[in-house]
């Protein structure tokens, strides 16, 4: 996987923080830009690909390094 745009460090932080974060982060980046979610709250895996489909931004998998999910802004 490639270096991500920016990374938003959600550690530590219980559902649904990670996705509210992502959410307020994500339309202050460009079309196309990656977002790295650092996540340790095991309910990330299943919350941050179900709001990328429910809002329509490309989920690019999660980072094989550790509790990381790779987002793309689509629109």
């Amino acid at each position: 996987m490639s270096e991500p745009d920016e990374v938003l460090d959600c550690r530590g932080q219980r559902c649904p923080l990670p996705v509210i974060n992502l959410a307020r982060r994500l339309p202050g980046l460009p079309v196309g830009a990656v977002v790295r979610v650092l996540a340790d709250d095991p309910a990330a895996a299943v919350d941050i690909p179900a709001w990328c489909r429910m809002r329509g931004q490309e989920f690019l998998g999660a980072h094989p390094d550790g509790p990381a999910y790779d987002v793309r802004r689509v629109g």
